[in-house]
């Protein structure tokens, strides 16, 4: 069994969206979103320093891309775009 490290979520301020660590995956960002519903994540560095922001919709045409994984990680994303 290997250990998990807790995702955090954080809000931040109104209107904003939520802040969430850049490790977390794409999926698991996704499932955030939904739930939460929202269209939009802040992101954040191991010292909650705001690193970049990722949309649904650009979530959502890079799960429908070659270039996809199942562990791809938000700060990846954000490298992409980049």
């Amino acid at each position: 069994m290997t250990p998990t490290m807790t995702q955090h979520v954080v809000l931040d301020r109104p209107g904003s969206g939520p802040r969430v660590c850049d490790d977390m995956t794409v999926e698991v960002a996704l499932s955030l979103m939904a739930g939460a519903r929202v269209d939009h994540l802040v992101l954040c560095d191991r010292d909650e320093q705001r690193t970049g922001l990722v949309t649904l919709a650009g979530l959502a045409v890079l799960r429908d891309s070659a270039a996809y994984t199942d562990r791809l990680q938000l700060r990846d994303v954000v490298s992409l775009a980049r």
